[in-house]
């Protein structure tokens, strides 16, 4: 097999893969660790990353021979990587029940306050940045794994539907009711944490 270099654009890196150089998989892995790496920290608790990481490049390698070129190749790869965001919490909510019980008292007075109309003031206090997530998460934890990558996208990330539904492979319709019915369910799910919680 011929040696690439790693000048080479992706569309030569994919060919030469295809063809069977698989050990030119090692430059797309090295120019694009990062940007999933970023992709999956903002979707995945931090001891998940790594080995969601192994699963994205997995996926990569054997659906290059269906890259069709429709968008670029580090659009592709965002896409794959959200999707199996996507499939995680689709598993994690299969086996995990968090109950609405399980907040302390601390946890439902910084709820309150999160939701309140002077949060504002506290995001921006390093130390309430990580509580803040926190609960967040425990939030969103109740939500549909599809519900779930919606908000993150939309609201979390301040992506746009179209932008949201081309890496989840959704119709932008599909997306906007997702959005509507998401957000809903997550206020009910903070008044239910935090009785007096109104998004």
């Amino acid at each position: 097999m011929p040696n690439i270099n790693n000048n080479a654009s992706d569309l030569d890196i994919i060919e030469q893969i295809v063809r069977g150089n698989i050990n030119a998989f090692e430059i797309i892995l090295k120019k694009y660790e990062t940007h999933v790496l970023n992709i999956l920290k903002k979707h995945l608790p931090y001891e998940q990353v790594e080995e969601t990481a192994q699963e994205v490049f997995i996926r990569v390698y054997n659906s290059l021979p269906g890259f069709k070129q429709k968008s670029t190749f580090k659009h592709w790869i965002s896409s794959i990587a959200v999707k199996t965001c996507y499939d995680f919490w689709r598993k994690q909510y299969k086996t995990k029940e968090v109950a609405v019980a399980s907040l302390s008292e601390k946890q439902q007075n910084r709820m309150e306050m999160i939701l309140s109309d002077q949060a504002g003031q506290y995001f921006k206090e390093e130390e309430l940045k990580n509580e803040t997530r926190e609960l967040l998460d425990l939030a969103l934890s109740k939500l549909s794994p599809e519900n779930r990558m919606v908000i993150e996208l939309t609201y979390l990330e301040g992506l746009s539907i179209k932008q949201t539904a081309s890496l989840l492979g959704w119709s932008s319709a599909n997306v906007k009711i997702r959005c509507f019915r998401s957000r809903k369910e997550l206020n009910k799910i903070m008044k239910q944490l935090s009785p007096s919680a109104c998004l």
